[in-house]
C-alpha cells in the first residue's frame, strides 16, 4: 500500500481504451470503504462515461480539459439530508476521492482529482449538467483512463513539516 501511495501521480493524458465494468466497480468499493463522520457515507458517485457529457465539462470548469481525453470520470458528491455531523460531508466525500485515486493507479489506470467545491460556478454548472437535485452537492470530478504519459514518483517528504507536541519556532 506505501507502495502505491508513494508512487501515484496526477495523470492528465488518456488513452481511448474503455476501463471495464469490472474494474469501475473496483474503484468504487475502494470509495466507499473510505472513513465518514459518524459512518453516515453520505457519498453519491455518478460515473460520467457519455463522450457528450464529458465534453461539456471543461466549459464549467477550467481545468479540466483532460476530460475531453478521459473515457470516464467519477463526480464524487454528497447527499447532505444523509450528514450526521453538519458540514463534515466535504471531508468524506475527500477521502472517498483519495480512495479512487490509489484504487485507480493500483490498477495501472491514471486518475486526476479535479476541485469543484467549494466554487459555486462549478458546482452549479455540474449540477445543471447532471440534473442533480437540491440535496446533492458536487465535491470533486476524477478523470479515469489508461495513462498516455508516464510520471516519475514525487518525493514530497519534507521533515520541516513534522512537529510533535507543540509548535515550537
Amino acid at each position: 500500500m506505501l507502495q502505491t501511495i508513494l508512487t501515484r501521480r496526477s495523470i492528465r493524458k488518456f488513452t481511448d481504451v474503455r476501463v471495464s465494468d469490472k474494474d469501475i466497480e473496483d474503484i468504487l468499493k475502494a470509495a466507499m470503504a473510505a472513513p465518514s463522520a459518524g459512518n453516515s457515507q453520505c457519498w453519491e458517485f455518478f460515473v460520467i462515461n457519455k463522450r457528450e457529457i464529458l465534453d461539456e465539462i471543461p466549459k464549467i470548469h477550467p481545468y479540466a480539459q483532460m476530460v475531453t481525453e478521459a473515457p470516464l470520470a467519477v463526480l464524487v458528491c454528497a447527499d447532505i439530508t444523509r450528514e450526521k455531523y453538519k458540514g463534515r460531508w466535504m471531508l468524506d466525500c475527500s477521502a472517498a476521492s483519495q480512495n479512487i485515486l490509489l484504487a485507480a493507479h493500483t490498477k495501472g489506470l491514471g486518475a486526476v482529482w479535479v476541485g469543484i467545491y467549494p466554487e459555486e460556478i462549478r458546482m452549479n454548472g455540474m449540477i445543471e449538467l447532471l440534473n442533480l437535485p437540491d440535496n446533492i452537492k458536487p465535491v470533486s470530478l476524477i478523470p479515469i483512463g489508461y495513462p498516455a504519459e508516464a510520471k516519475s514518483p514525487s518525493n514530497r517528504f519534507d521533515k520541516s513539516k513534522i512537529h510533535f507536541n507543540k509548535f515550537l519556532k
